[in-house]
């Protein structure tokens, strides 16, 4: 081996995951972008609630729910005695309970930064081996996270490619959402939730083959984009945020590396976009109390858009 190329070689092995992408928010940093949120800007948020409209943008979650696979859902509903029973006390009592068995990752969800990482390194260089057990994650899971109260923007990508859905294996990039956002007359700043509208949800539900087999999507200069604009999130109303099939077939999901593990910021998969998009809703305040399972890499969700 030559020896400069030694040298480099080596430099770059030595340089090991302690210092791969670290946070801009110090060396403890478990919240990645999360950092941008704040009082101020939940008062700033809340002055754009002019009528009170509220819009859920979770999907319901069941059965039949199309999710990448093994994922799934199965729900037991548990009745003391079953029918017949015995009832309890002397106003004869009866009720039910739920038995839950889910993936967390599944319809409309959060992925925390423990999702996903490369060759085994995490946000702000977390090992695996030193943060994951069998029990849950011991750092960057979900029920660490406060609530994400904020500025919502939403940019209609089917107006924008005057297609809905938009075709699965269309990327958006920086030009295209510098274009929307120019065309609806709103900008993007630091502590925002961005969310993307294509209409590639409209296929759940009628045709899950064709919902999984691929989706329009965020790409990766997209996703540096955003992160550059110091956003806390970036959802869409498809199962993987990202363009699929990926632009660079080699890899595998980029933008959620990108977005995740180099820059702490959190992505939302499957949100109902539709009713927002139909209002012509591009800014408003988005509200998430997210579930506090402790030690949880995803969480099913159901933030509230408010106009």
């Amino acid at each position: 081996m030559r020896p400069l190329l030694f040298i480099l070689v080596l430099a770059a092995v030595s340089a090991g995951a302690e210092d791969w992408y670290p946070s801009r928010h110090g060396a403890d940093d478990t919240l990645g972008a999360i950092n941008f949120l704040s009082p101020e800007k939940v008062v700033q948020a809340a002055g754009l609630v002019k009528t009170g409209q509220a819009y859920p943008l979770g999907v319901v979650t069941g059965w039949e729910s199309p999710a990448y696979p093994p994922r799934h859902y199965a729900i037991t509903i548990i009745q003391p005695g079953q029918d017949t029973g015995p009832t309890m006390g002397s106003n004869r009592a009866t009720g039910h309970d739920d038995l839950l068995y889910t993936w967390m990752g599944i319809g409309s969800q959060i992925d925390g930064l423990g999702h996903l990482g490369a060759d085994h390194v995490y946000y702000n260089g977390h090992r695996a081996k030193d943060f994951v057990t069998p029990r849950g994650l011991t750092a960057l899971s979900i029920d660490k996270l406060p609530p994400i109260v904020t500025r919502g923007v939403l940019l209609d990508m089917a107006a924008h490619y005057g297609e809905h859905p938009v075709p699965a294996g269309t990327a958006f990039n920086a030009a295209e959402i510098q274009a929307r956002a120019e065309a609806q007359g709103v900008t993007i700043g630091r502590g925002d939730v961005v969310l993307f509208h294509t209409g590639w949800l409209n296929h759940s539900g009628v045709d899950n083959a064709t919902f999984m087999a691929g989706e329009p999507g965020l790409g990766v200069d997209g996703a540096r984009y955003l992160a550059g604009l110091d956003v806390v999130a970036v959802g869409s109303d498809t199962w993987g945020l990202e363009v699929i099939p990926h632009e660079n077939p080699e890899l595998a999901f980029p933008v959620h590396v990108e977005l995740l593990a180099k820059n702490g910021v959190y992505i939302l998969e499957n949100m109902d976009t539709r009713a927002l998009a139909a209002d012509e809703g591009w800014e408003f305040l988005f509200v998430l109390g997210q579930p506090r399972f402790e030690g949880a890499v995803q969480a099913v969700i159901n933030p509230v858009a408010i106009r």
